[in-house]
């Protein structure tokens, strides 16, 4: 009998969607995570007080990120979870207790949504967006803990912020544990054409390693953050270019972590 990846969304009436989950046929030694993968915003949230040019905008989301991460979880026949809601209503990759889990201001972007939020408010946000996230994410985990070994989060970046160019193309990222960033930069190609660099443009000190700080570093799995520029992923090609270049790359380190293991 043909077996077949299982998809499944998880939400509530009041907030749609907010998370989904991809199994594969066969039990994963992969994960894949991208928390900013949808700007939309729960009908009963209106628009936030936010134009619709900023709703659409790197701020509300990670543009390109979430092709790429399907296309890695499909080249790496891997498990994946990926938020359905923007981040201005709920970061996923930031605990209840951060200042910028339901941010008052993003770059130069005050949100008025989110400015007088009431303890109830932010309770209700945390319950109906993080929790069940954590939740989705956390039972993967568990399902397959025999198999998994890495896990692998996507976010794009913006190639301008707060008016200055950025150069880094790719930023390899990590929380706790380096062992995959650091392995990702020892081993990348020689005709390696994007300009990377290790914890850019953002790093643990920026908040940023919630996800494979909680979720990946505790199992003793290997993990690493993964930042792409988003102008180098808009289009379908683009995007499927990038995974193709991180997926066997991502292969070549895991190899040689093991062989070092061994």
């Amino acid at each position: 009998m043909e077996s077949h990846d299982s998809l499944k969304s998880y939400g509530h009436p009041d907030f749609g969607t907010v998370v989904h989950t991809l199994e594969p046929a066969d039990n994963p030694s992969v994960i894949v995570v991208c928390e900013h993968a949808s700007r939309r915003i729960p009908e009963g949230l209106g628009d936030m007080g936010l134009s619709q040019d900023a709703r659409r905008s790197h701020i509300a989301w990670d543009p390109g990120a979430l092709p790429v991460a399907q296309a890695i979880a499909r080249g790496m026949s891997a498990a994946m979870v990926y938020g359905g809601v923007s981040r201005l209503v709920y970061d996923c990759n930031r605990p209840p207790e951060a200042s910028d889990a339901m941010p008052v201001k993003s770059e130069d972007f005050v949100i008025p949504g989110n400015t007088h939020l009431t303890d109830r408010e932010r309770k209700t946000r945390i319950d109906k967006v993080y929790s069940p996230f954590r939740s989705a994410l956390t039972g993967i985990l568990e399902r397959y803990r025999d198999t998994l070994e890495l896990m692998v989060t996507i976010h794009s970046f913006t190639p301008v912020y707060r008016g200055q160019n950025r150069s880094v193309e790719l930023g390899l990222l990590h929380g706790k544990d380096d062992r995959f960033a650091l392995g990702m930069m020892n081993t990348a190609a020689p005709d390696l054409a994007l300009i990377t660099r290790l914890n850019e443009p953002y790093s643990a000190a920026d908040g940023v390693a919630h996800t494979l700080d909680l979720h990946a570093a505790p199992r003793g799995l290997l993990n690493v953050m993964i930042e792409i520029r988003n102008d180098l992923i808009q289009t379908h090609e683009e995007q499927q270019a990038m995974a193709g270049t991180l997926v066997p790359w991502m292969g070549r380190t895991r190899n040689t972590i093991r062989g070092a293991a061994s």
